[in-house]
């Protein structure tokens, strides 16, 4: 289980990064990836109370990862 952690946290790193780098968000690298980090730990914490996910621990991290790159930034802007 922790080695699922800690590969969701690299996974959620590296989207946030890349989504930086390619121009899909504007918010700095830095808080791109504390998004990106923030909502694969909640999303596998979701998953290992309530059971809930996509299949693969890699691909909830990804589909978490996006997930909160686009509710978290539109949620704060005016």
């Amino acid at each position: 289980m922790f080695l699922v952690l800690m590969g969701t946290v690299v996974i959620a790193g590296i989207v946030g990064y890349l989504s930086e780098k390619s121009g899909f968000t504007q918010n700095g690298y830095l808080s791109s990836i504390i998004i990106c980090v923030g909502g694969a730990f909640l999303f596998f914490f979701m998953r290992l109370m309530f059971g809930w996910g996509f299949g693969s621990p890699g691909m909830n991290a990804i589909v978490s990862s996006v997930g909160a790159l686009i509710i978290v930034p539109f949620h704060w802007r005016k």
